[in-house]
């Protein structure tokens, strides 16, 4: 169940200000904005209202900040005063939903799907060999909670151990994470 189902609804307040963006394309040949999946929406929607703590329908810097971080952005001091500035346009100390979501459009759309993985097998790869291990492995599902034995994870690294060596190396992580189209 989403966080915003479990509140009862939306918890957003509408403060008379219009988006900066419309959906769909812009004229004259301009580009469309971007989008965001149902997925991500959801996230960003969850984020929101996580850290919306007084349930105000808008959130200050702090909670821009921590927000942005929750969905994987290493935001500066200066980068989330620099949007505050540019989003709170009544001076309240505030930014509502609609902007964070336009905000989150905007740095969700420029991130690097290569460089997103990267990151994502640096977790796995926690001793920098280079491989995803079954120590690694191990490590990655006793954290996450999940019970699986040995034979369990080796037969997940064969399943995509293209060049046989017993390790997921970075080039076949790339491969199966393209492969789900998370990324």
């Amino acid at each position: 169940m989403s966080l915003d189902a479990s509140l009862g609804g939306s918890s957003r307040v509408d403060y008379g200000l219009k988006p900066r963006f419309k959906g769909g394309k812009r004229k004259q040949g301009r580009f469309a904005r971007p989008e965001l999946t149902d997925e991500q929406k959801q996230e960003v929607k969850e984020a929101f209202d996580l850290f919306d703590t007084d349930k105000s329908g808008s959130i200050d810097y702090h909670e821009l900040k921590v927000a942005m971080r929750a969905l994987g952005f290493d935001v500066r001091k200066a980068e989330v005063l620099k949007l505050m500035k540019e989003y709170d346009r009544k001076e309240t100390g505030q930014i509502d939903y609609a902007d964070f979501v336009d905000i989150m459009t905007t740095k969700m759309s420029e991130r690097d799907p290569q460089e997103e993985i990267r990151k994502a097998f640096s977790l796995f790869d926690d001793d920098n060999s280079g491989a995803i291990s079954l120590k690694n492995l191990r490590r990655v599902a006793r954290e996450l909670g999940e019970v699986l034995n040995d034979d369990e994870l080796q037969a997940m690294i064969d399943e995509f151990d293209k060049n046989a060596d017993g390790e997921i190396d970075e080039a076949e992580f790339m491969a199966i994470m393209q492969q789900t189209s998370i990324y």
